[in-house]
């Protein structure tokens, strides 16, 4: 594991609740993200990555507006997607969106590239869901020549061709940090080291040690392409309280109300609590409690995987902006660096 550890959260701007319980408006909650990210920056966190949705429980559908407005507040933290959807976007636009948010940025602007795990964005912007694997294949190929900054030609089933055709703006250091965000299939790991990319796991369920075998797959076809060791980095939620009980009862009611309106479109049962205490705790995917709690989670993660990034998601459908501001700043103020205590022992 590289010692350059990267602690950062994700957020998919869900539609939280005001202070009588309603919904807020979307325009509020976009300002409060931003409010977010710009705290994340002031308590040390690493890095702030915002998803990609287009449904009514979230909030944001253009995550690199909301960047450009946290990176205009803010002077040190990275800021990336989490993730976007290539499968449905242009490559060509996808990039110079990213590079015009790294030049706002001053170079701080990453992108997390994925299939996305809803599939609103297919019909809304006119593509086929049979077309879900060759959509991103050939968009992550478009992509991946684009990287290079340097005339790119191109032609396949799903876009218009590129002849020798140059896109602008590129970056300033003409390098675009892009990940390669991975649901836990070996094809999709394998096909990240393909491209030379570096890989993020999303790990919501289960126990995360399962995926050391994907991170192990990852490193030996890297070996096998003769490609120097790239980052690999975990995705995953939770949330930090002042003690153990207090971020489980702030968190659990607002989870379990996220996790059971996403389960009924895909057919799910409703979550119990047992199954949530279960994932909360050494063994499960849920980092929530205390911040020794959450920090020695976090660090037990790391070694298993071998990472050099661990994102939280700390936002959980209607679970109040008060509360997700204070989890945040007790991630970076206690957790960040009980971390990094904890990995140089």
């Amino acid at each position: 594991m590289t010692t350059q550890l990267e602690l950062g959260l994700d957020t998919f701007g869900d539609v939280t609740s005001g202070h009588d319980g309603e919904p807020l408006g979307f325009a509020e909650v976009i300002r409060n993200v931003i409010a977010e990210g710009v705290l994340a920056d002031e308590v040390g966190v690493d890095f702030i990555g915002l998803g990609e949705h287009h449904r009514d429980d979230f909030a944001i559908s253009a995550p690199e507006v909301a960047l450009a407005a946290i990176a205009a507040k803010t002077s040190r933290i990275r800021l990336g997607s989490a993730v976007t959807v290539l499968s449905s976007d242009d490559p060509v636009r996808v990039f110079q969106r990213f590079a015009t948010l790294d030049a706002a940025s001053n170079g701080r602007a990453e992108v997390i590239l994925g299939r996305g795990s809803f599939t609103e964005s297919f019909p809304l912007f006119g593509y086929e869901l049979n077309q879900y694997e060759q959509l991103f294949e050939e968009k992550l190929d478009i992509f991946s020549r684009l990287l290079t900054e340097k005339p790119v030609t191109w032609q396949g089933a799903t876009r218009p061709a590129l002849h020798d055709q140059r896109v602008f703006p590129t970056t300033e250091s003409g390098h675009l940090k892009t990940w390669i965000g991975v649901g836990g299939s070996p094809e999709s790991v394998v096909r990240a080291a393909r491209y030379g990319l570096p890989l993020m796991l999303a790990i919501i369920g289960g126990d995360p040690v399962r995926f050391a075998p994907y991170a192990d797959l990852y490193r030996r076809a890297l070996a096998q392409l003769e490609t120097p060791e790239l980052p690999i980095g975990v995705h995953s939620p939770g949330f930090v309280g002042k003690t153990d009980a207090e971020a489980r009862e702030n968190f659990w009611p607002s989870y379990k109300q996220m996790r059971d309106r996403i389960g009924k479109d895909r057919g799910w049962p409703p979550m119990q609590r047992a199954e949530f205490d279960q994932e909360s705790g050494p063994h499960g995917s849920l980092y929530v409690g205390s911040p020794e709690t959450v920090a020695r989670k976090i660090a037990s993660t790391v070694r298993a995987v071998g990472a050099s990034r661990f994102d939280l998601k700390y936002s959980a459908g209607p679970l109040a902006h008060d509360k997700l501001m204070a989890g945040i700043e007790l991630y970076g103020t206690q957790v960040i660096p009980r971390v990094r205590e904890l990995l140089a022992e």
